[in-house]
């Protein structure tokens, strides 16, 4: 009996990981191969490699990784959603209620996937069909959908018996009765696609149920709405969306934050900066939005930029005497340049789902980001000059700082590899993303030693699990996005914005505005994939770039990290400095009307977005 226990518990700890773990390593070796094969067998031995496969292994390897790490998402409660409502309008003593009506929705989406994954894998033994360069048959690949929805149902029921034993059984029932009573109508009365897609999707978010699956429920009942759509849709979007290339950058990218920040590289990064700005006024603040600059070239994440450099700087800024609001708002805002600056997730994203250049959108935020990172030190600098915080009273001298140069080289290769290889001409977006991945692991396990055997699994994990959240998101905004599409709602949207006004000026001070609220409100990504699609028709016909249009929506976005209610980037800084969240958002308010007037800079001068990539 106690052997069979401790099974259940290192099944309830580690089910999910070999595959996870396999399916990770997997990624990162095939699509650097792909490129050492191509050049330095390819090209410079003249050996005749095939590396056709590499690439579908690759995907199939992130279609695995990701929908055996959602369910570890679902059971450490990371899933994404907007709180603002329900912690503004429920009491506390109530959440666990919200929690299992969110549970309830969840397993309802969860298994209506895994009926649909038997369904579509049945279908492949009655007319098989087979992958394009492997020739394996599709149900194998398919049987992801099944056993990764069906390990996520699990995690939900394991979720719900935890808070039913918190708040007992019938608040588990009144939860069921709800989300029945609030499905019933859309189920039962026909409504048009449109009424029922929309309305699920904003009275879902409202409702504090996770962005993911509000998406593919909204697209579920639309397509029962619908009358001719097959809900066959759902698991084969599911599965199409994450079989793209272009996904597998978001996925290294994340992937090359975590282990950059795991492997110590971002301290490296904080001295340089700090030995170059430190003596002067507001020295170690400017120093910190520096690193938080480099640090975003190399993670193209806003809130794993706060992570790792917040956790150095916000206590040595407070050993300096700088207040600890201002420290931790110092580094909120800062790290919102790190989905400015390429590698930008948010990009990735914009362009995966508006099928425009990630390279010019990578090249068309680079003067954004330093226009950003400029504004932010010149206002660190006067606050810190009007406090009195000033600099260290250290002179270093060249050696000093060549030294500090030599040993930050690892950290300051990660941006020549990254752009270097895209602009070059020597990878693509997503296979330079695997190359710093694969760079970042090795330097963090070899060189500085942050990476460990014995910390290695749970990086591994962790970091897929961090993806997985956002790649889940991106597969049911697909189902969502399908049906969107069939019903011609961006093009009816766009029509509707555009009787308000035709003016080119005041349509983008109104989009603006739209978007500083939406991310005040909700998550980067779940914005963009929303969004962007909407308001991209209208973009085009008010003759907005769509690679402008692209860096207008990430910079609104990226000020939205530091906004509350949702701020992401607020809310890190602050359990980094244990501060309180309100003084930090009012330290923050100049450095935030900083970032506004560059937002207006961006939005109404297109040059700052398009001149780099006329050179491309």
């Amino acid at each position: 009996m106690a052997t069979f226990q401790k099974v259940l518990r290192w099944l309830d700890e580690n089910a999910e990981k070999p595959v996870i773990v396999i399916a990770c390593v997997a990624a990162c070796l095939l699509i650097p191969y792909q490129v050492f094969a191509r050049y330095f067998l390819g090209s410079w031995f003249k050996m005749n490699v095939d590396t056709s496969a590499v690439e579908e292994l690759a995907l199939f390897s992130l279609i695995w990784g990701t929908y055996f790490a959602v369910p570890l998402v679902i059971k450490r409660r990371e899933n994404i959603r907007m709180t603002a409502f329900i912690d503004w309008l429920v009491p506390k003593k109530y959440h666990n209620f919200v929690l299992l009506f969110n549970n309830v929705a969840t397993f309802a989406l969860t298994s209506i996937i895994v009926f649909l994954a038997v369904r579509l894998i049945r279908l492949q033994f009655q007319f098989p069909q087979e992958t394009p360069t492997l020739r394996i048959p599709y149900y194998l690949p398919y049987s992801i959908l099944f056993f990764g929805f069906l390990a996520q149902s699990i995690r939900v029921i394991q979720d719900s018996v935890k808070l039913v034993r918190e708040t007992g059984v019938l608040q588990l029932v009144l939860a069921i009765f709800l989300a029945v009573a609030l499905s019933a109508p859309m189920v039962f009365i026909e409504h048009s696609p449109t009424f029922v897609l929309l309305l699920t999707l904003f009275g879902g978010m409202v409702l504090g149920i996770p962005i993911a699956v509000v998406l593919g429920i909204a697209g579920a009942f639309a397509i029962h709405a619908s009358g001719f759509l097959q809900m066959n849709i759902i698991a084969q979007t599911a599965y199409n969306s994450l079989d793209s290339f272009p996904m597998l950058a978001v996925f290294f990218f994340v992937l090359a934050g975590i282990f950059m920040g795991k492997g110590g590289l971002s301290g490296q990064l904080i001295g340089l900066a700090d030995m170059m700005l430190g003596r002067r006024t507001g020295g170690l603040a400017m120093a910190t939005v520096v690193a938080c600059t480099f640090f975003g070239a190399i993670s193209g994440s806003g809130i794993a930029t706060c992570a790792a450099i917040g956790m150095i700087t916000i206590p040595a800024m407070v050993e300096r005497g700088y207040s600890k609001a201002f420290s931790a708002a110092i580094v909120a805002c800062s790290s919102a340049i790190g989905v400015m600056i390429p590698p930008s997730n948010p990009f990735v994203l914009y362009g995966v789902i508006t099928n425009v250049s990630i390279g010019k959108l990578f090249v068309g935020g680079i003067l954004p980001g330093l226009i950003t990172a400029g504004m932010l030190m010149g206002v660190a600098w006067y606050i810190s000059k009007k406090n009195g915080w000033k600099g260290e009273d250290k002179e270093y001298s060249w050696g000093e700082i060549g030294k500090a140069l030599w040993d930050a080289r690892w950290a300051l290769m990660v941006p020549v590899i990254i752009l270097g290889g895209i602009y070059g001409g020597i990878m693509t977006p997503t296979e330079a993303a695997g190359v710093a991945a694969l760079y970042g692991f090795l330097v963090g396990m070899f060189v500085l030693k942050g990476i460990t055997l014995k910390n290695m699994i749970e990086v591994l994990v962790d970091s897929s699990v961090t993806a997985a959240t956002v790649l889940f998101l991106v597969a049911m905004a697909s189902v969502f996005g399908y049906v969107m599409a069939i019903e011609q709602i961006p093009d009816l949207i766009s029509e509707w914005m555009l009787t308000l006004t035709s003016n080119k000026i005041a349509m983008l001070l109104i989009v603006n505005l739209l978007l500083l609220v939406v991310g005040a409100l909700m998550e980067s990504a779940s914005a963009t994939l929303i969004l962007a699609p909407i308001l991209m028709p209208m973009m085009i016909k008010l003759g907005v770039d769509p690679v402008h249009f692209g860096v207008i929506m990430v910079c609104n976005l990226a000020i939205g990290f530091i906004t509350p209610p949702i701020g992401q980037s607020l809310f890190v800084a602050a359990a980094i400095s244990d501060e309180r969240t309100e003084r930090i958002a009012l330290a923050a308010v100049p450095l935030l009307l900083s970032m506004l007037v560059m937002l207006l800079i961006v939005t109404y001068v297109p040059a700052v977005s398009l001149i780099l990539t006329r050179f491309m």
